[in-house]
């Protein structure tokens, strides 16, 4: 049962849980959240072992509402599964989201994960009771996706939205620019349905000033612009147009920049600095005592060589399938990570002994050595062993990591919606 005043909130993808982390907070906080989460959706393809969903039944002893089936398969053969909501969170994979076909053809969709954000569309799309708000975050490559199309998979996606009568805002932020250990740079998009005031709001409101001053995110992130106007983009209301023809001049650029909004496909854009004059959180604060780590995590002179070579500068001749010969360039990386500045963003890969040009090495009082899986938790700002769980081994628990978001960006985007509404 959800109490009164409580926004009910289903999470997409859910991974381990960091949306909900951010709105309800730890499961012995959450009853003062504003915040419910009253379905998730967790599915790995093509594994036996669902880890991810194993985590966050642990941590939520939810097994009555986390669905860990294909979110395809309950769209299209158990819809009445997903309970109404007025939040849908989700953090989608990037990949491809054009369009052969009219979105009504399945068929026509292109992409086997990109495909998942149809699934948020077909949510929305079939829901008697819409979402009123969409909280969705991706990495900020997608405004500027493809390569040969620059920024048409957030144009189909922004005309999908208003074709379902939202307004939509966007930032790229860099959780280390606003006080937090990892320089994380992901895309969050908030949407409100024209039911809400926000949207009501929205639409009385200068669009520049809603991007840079009023909007929930320049209030939960702050930001100045050295732009005097936004830049206009045209949305087209056809998908399949905008897949066909969207970018195709080959732009460097993609016309979407850091910041924008859009209301009944008139779009606007500007770049956006932060302003930020709070504490900061370096690499160092999320480190363990070297006398808790495991001998397994230092590097010892069997391979230390190579973790030099890869983290080195390097310059190698190659050659390409055409059988062009070309020269590939690497710059050296810090070695080891300074541990007074916020981290590299974390990685998927950061798991196992195996050197890594990208894995982060930092030194102790016992020598050079890989992150634990704790530090990684730290750094994306969940609890210490949120990830330990049995059958679960510390390369996985960082590859849950590298996939994760930062808590408390959620945290501050759900504080400021909360605010607003």
């Amino acid at each position: 049962m959800v109490m009164p005043g409580k926004l009910k909130t289903i999470e997409l993808f859910a991974g381990v849980g960091g949306f909900r982390l951010g709105l309800e907070g730890p499961p012995e906080m959450a009853h003062g959240s504003k915040f419910k989460v009253i379905w998730s959706n967790q599915w790995e393809p093509n594994c036996r072992s669902q880890h991810a969903a194993n985590v966050y039944n642990t941590r939520w002893n939810c097994n009555s509402h986390l669905d860990n089936r294909d979110i395809n398969e309950v769209i299209n053969n158990d819809f009445d599964a997903i309970p109404d909501h007025q939040v849908l969170t989700a953090g989608f994979p990037c990949q491809d989201y054009s369009v052969a076909r009219p979105l009504s053809q399945a068929a026509g969709l292109q992409g086997k994960k990109g495909i998942l954000w149809w699934c948020i569309y077909e949510i929305i799309r079939k829901k008697k009771n819409k979402p009123k708000y969409l909280i969705l975050e991706n990495v900020d490559r997608l405004v500027k996706s493809p390569a040969d199309q620059r920024g048409r998979d957030f144009a189909i996606m922004l005309s999908s939205l208003a074709e379902q009568e939202y307004a939509v805002e966007w930032r790229i932020i860099n959780a280390a620019e606003y006080g937090f250990p990892q320089r994380r740079r992901r895309v969050f998009i908030l949407a409100y349905h024209k039911t809400t005031s926000l949207y009501k709001k929205m639409a009385s409101t200068n669009p520049f000033d809603w991007i840079v001053d009023t909007g929930v995110l320049a209030k939960a992130f702050p930001a100045c612009s050295n732009m005097l106007l936004p830049n206009a983009v045209i949305i087209d209301s056809d998908p399949v147009r905008i897949s066909r023809s969207f970018g195709t001049s080959r732009a460097e650029k993609s016309p979407f920049l850091n910041a924008g909004s859009m209301l009944k496909y008139d779009c606007y854009t500007a770049d956006v600095k932060a302003i930020y004059n709070g504490p900061y959180s370096c690499l160092g604060d999320s480190i363990q005592d070297p006398n808790e780590i495991d001998e397994s995590f230092y590097i010892r002179n069997g391979t230390l060589a190579k973790w030099r070579s890869l983290k080195g500068a390097k310059s190698v001749p190659r050659k390409a399938k055409n059988g062009h010969s070309y020269c590939y360039s690497e710059g050296s990386m810090v070695f080891p990570d300074p541990i007074e500045k916020p981290a590299r963003t974390i990685i998927t890969g950061e798991g196992g002994a195996t050197p890594s040009r990208f894995k982060h090495v930092i030194e102790d009082a016992r020598g050079l050595r890989r992150l634990t899986p704790i530090e990684l938790e730290r750094l994306n700002g969940f609890p210490d062993d949120h990830t330990a769980v049995a059958g679960i081994s510390d390369i996985k628990r960082a590859f849950m990591m590298g996939n994760a978001l930062v808590v408390g960006v959620i945290k501050k985007i759900g504080n400021q919606l909360v605010k607003e509404i």
